[in-house]
């Protein structure tokens, strides 16, 4: 993730040369002279918000193992995270990495960082959020529940910032000791639609009813959306459109994250029977287990026109070598949602 840390740092200094980069920028000259309170104390205040900067630094974080396979971790610089504001840049791709990082995790505030921020762009547990039938376990709840261990820093509780969480109601899943902030990289595509040459007959589709409660309230200016449903027939899976109609126009699918990419595909084709003229889709998580996303590239059923996807997790970046993806980075998202309030407030 050694890039994305950079990216995020590079788009923060861009924020600093360009302040109209800033959700909540500081107030102008002529609005600090209306202000009710002291002028020569905004004027100082707002000096200070402008000199805030991100350093990306390496802690010397030693990620050995013992001979048992367990982590044998040590951070070689840990007392250069004291009365800092410390971001930390977690990935929990793969359960083989999540222990060793909640373990450096959790130490960090003891060290006496004045405040811990853990940007944690992919919840990987996330699609685990309820019970249908006794027996199931709800591993986000059980995720949340260790990522709500972090220990209080003297600015009080952690954040923890994810993108694209599957279902927004996991907020509720994390402990009053962390505040939890969920963020969306929708922006990075609706950006890449505005360069699109054919994007008067662009249409949104989503592959499913959850991925349209999650994001439809987040392209209200596109004139077609379309939702596509799973239902079994005949004893199989089948996606069909439930609602829309794709004729003539450049689809974009739009979910949270992609498995196998199957439902991606079955929706692909339907779509293009329906009459689109082309497809494209885009999730903020290429998750892809055993390189399924091959199935994409060498695929002679379906063609995708363009396959958005976010540096959210590490093997995103190879992915990205092969069309049709094309990598969007969460630097600029990430940096957004930083300078709207913690590097202007911390």
């Amino acid at each position: 993730m050694d890039e994305l840390a950079k990216a995020i740092v590079a788009s923060c200094e861009e924020s600093k040369r360009d302040p109209s980069r800033l959700m909540t920028p500081c107030p102008s000259e002529a609005e600090i002279k209306r202000s009710p309170i002291d002028v020569e104390s905004v004027r100082q205040l707002c000096h200070q918000h402008r000199r805030r900067e991100v350093h990306y630094k390496n802690l010397g974080i030693r990620w050995d193992k013992f001979h048992d396979g367990f982590p044998n971790l040590f951070i070689d610089n840990v007392k250069s995270v004291a009365g800092k504001d410390v971001l930390f840049l977690a990935s929990f791709h793969s359960p083989e990495v999540i222990f060793e990082q909640l373990s450096v995790i959790y130490a960090i505030p003891r060290y006496l960082a004045k405040s811990f921020t853990v940007i944690l762009p992919y919840f990987p547990t996330g699609t685990m959020e309820r019970v249908d039938t006794e027996g199931q376990i709800a591993t986000a709840k059980t995720l949340a529940q260790l990522l709500s261990s972090i220990p209080l820093t003297g600015k009080g509780p952690a954040q923890v910032v994810i993108f694209d969480i599957h279902a927004l109601q996991e907020r509720f899943y994390f402990s009053d000791f962390v505040i939890p902030r969920l963020e969306s990289a929708v922006s990075l595509l609706k950006k890449e639609m505005s360069l699109l040459d054919d994007i008067g007959s662009v249409a949104v589709a989503f592959p499913d009813d959850g991925a349209f409660k999650r994001f439809h309230s987040m392209f209200e200016e596109v004139s077609c959306t379309i939702v596509c449903t799973k239902m079994r027939e005949n004893g199989t899976r089948v996606v069909k459109i439930k609602e829309g109609d794709p004729s003539d126009c450049h689809v974009i699918i739009v979910d949270d994250l992609v498995q196998t990419g199957g439902t991606l595909i079955e929706c692909a084709k339907v779509l293009l029977e329906g009459g689109a003229k082309c497809v494209s889709a885009y999730v903020t998580h290429a998750v892809f287990p055993k390189n399924s996303w091959t199935k994409f590239t060498t695929s002679e059923k379906v063609t995708f026109k363009n396959f958005w996807i976010t540096d959210s997790v590490p093997h995103a970046l190879e992915i990205a070598q092969h069309p049709p993806f094309k990598l969007l980075s969460l630097g600029s998202v990430i940096a957004d949602a930083l300078l709207s309030y913690d590097l202007k407030n911390m």
